[in-house]
């Protein structure tokens, strides 16, 4: 209630009082609109891990019970059938230089053997500061996110090669992204904060507090149901994705760089510099590892022949080596290859599983690729890699692309074309449906986005005029 005074002939000032105005909706939420940068349009089941959280004993472990379907079953290959695998691939690179590469992956058949190139389908500067993190949509998703120092977040559709729109919600660069499946997107930033996106509408659901100071590197575990992340607060933390906390942390004494968790989700890296610590999920240190130079990123991957499991670590030494991460975890891993070709430090690296033309001897392969401050782009392929060797094997790249000296800083991978492309009476299924109705934690009662999407933003495929064009 505010009041004014009235002055009247002959006498006293006369108070007027005004009624405060109630609003009556107030109990509806106003809708809040998430800033964009730009105007835009949106055209394996494991158990969590329990760890020991930090002055509380051991962490509840994290519920990873699937719950039942709400709604129809989305669409999703299953990556151990050949048939499923895509047949081609893009490579996304982020420069200081503000440009983003976009390269195009495609194999070959020759006799019974094959071939591989690699050409650029795209180069345009994306951000007005360096590049700092990209990211991909998984299981033949769209969706490209890029991070930069300018502490925005860009969407981009792959299909399309149009620019959805900037997310501006971190207060600082961005360090990290990952995309825990089709229909979601973590990111991490110099604010200290975490951020979990919903492709849907790119409703921010929750913003994760914890870390005091950067955050350098975040993991999601194969479930996506809870996620590691390292920071300059030399701690290690764990986040519950499903209830959108924080449910554990670490000490570790030093500032670590970079998380990785192994292809089966029973180990999980910590890299610091030239020494690689590796974990059991209970927070065991089963391995410390000194590796001969500074690294600079490391993940695991598959064998593709046998069962064992890879780590491949790449640094200042111009070559990426592989390790071999034993069955037995009390077996120390050791380096059984190097993959070289590089004249300066390797900046980053991943990799993919493709298949192959028929007629080939093998139905399909693992492709690693890394960046280089040479500014070239290099491929190896791992099914050439001894089961058994008694000598370290080194690997030569089947394909590379030089980039002319720009400084290439992180790279990931996408899925192309696949041999067998889902469709509904005929016709390719929905992209909403596809990238953006997959059940997760926006079923939970729990999950309300912070901030409301833009009016009339969907992963809608027929809106042909969203964004500007990738050129």
């Amino acid at each position: 209630m505010s009041t004014r005074t009235s002055s009247a002939k002959g006498g006293a000032p006369k108070p007027i009082l005004k009624k405060a105005r109630v609003d009556t909706n107030s109990s509806k939420p106003s809708k809040k609109h998430f800033p964009v940068h730009a105007k835009p349009r949106l055209s394996s089941d494991a158990s969590a891990p329990a760890v020991n959280g930090k002055g509380k004993g051991r962490a509840a472990p994290v519920n990873t019970t699937l719950k039942p379907k709400k709604t129809k079953a989305p669409v999703v290959s299953d990556p151990s059938s050949s048939t499923s695998l895509p047949t081609s691939f893009k490579a996304i690179c982020g420069s200081y230089e503000k440009l983003l590469y976009g390269l195009e992956g495609t194999v070959s058949a020759e006799g019974s053997d094959y071939s591989l190139s690699i050409k650029p389908i795209f180069i345009f500067p994306a951000h007005v500061s360096c590049i700092k993190a990209v990211a991909a949509s998984p299981q033949g998703g769209k969706w490209l996110a890029t991070g930069s120092a300018d502490e925005i977040v860009k969407v981009w559709d792959l299909r399309r090669r149009k620019e959805i729109g900037g997310l501006m919600h971190h207060e600082g660069s961005i360090t990290h992204l990952e995309f825990p499946s089709r229909s979601f997107l973590l990111s991490a930033s110099e604010d200290g904060t975490l951020a979990l996106f919903r492709a849907r509408d790119w409703a921010v659901l929750r913003t994760l507090n914890g870390h005091k100071g950067r955050v350098n590197s975040i993991a999601v575990h194969q479930s996506c149901k809870v996620a590691l992340s390292v920071g300059k607060d030399r701690t290690l933390r764990m986040w519950d994705l499903m209830r959108g906390k924080g449910s554990a942390s670490m000490k570790l004494g030093k500032e670590a760089e970079l998380v990785r968790w192994s292809t089966d989700g029973s180990l999980f890296a910590v890299q610091t510099q030239n020494t690689i610590d590796i974990y059991s999920t209970d927070m065991e240190l089963l391995h410390s590892i000194t590796h001969p130079s500074r690294l600079h990123d490391i993940m695991f991957c598959k064998s593709v022949d046998g069962e064992g499991e890879l780590l491949l670590a790449g640094g200042e030494d111009k070559k990426l080596s592989v390790y071999e991460v034993h069955k037995d975890h009390t077996k120390v891993p050791t380096i059984i290859a190097d993959m070289v070709g590089h004249t300066n430090r390797v900046k980053a690296l991943d990799t993919i599983q493709i298949a192959l033309p028929e007629g080939c001897t093998r139905k399909s392969t693992t492709l690693v690729c890394t960046i280089s401050s040479d500014g070239k782009v290099r491929l190896f392929d791992l099914a050439v890699l001894p089961v058994s060797a008694q000598e370290k094997a080194q690997l030569e790249p089947i394909a590379e692309y030089d980039t002319k000296g720009t400084r290439l800083t992180c790279l990931t991978l996408a899925d192309g074309d696949t041999d067998a492309n889902p469709s509904v009476n005929g016709k390719r299924k929905r992209e909403d449906d596809e990238d953006g109705d997959e059940e997760g934690p926006e079923h939970d009662a729990e999950w309300e986005p912070e901030h409301a999407a833009i009016d009339g933003e969907g992963a809608d495929d027929d809106e042909d005029e969203a964004g500007s064009d990738v050129n």
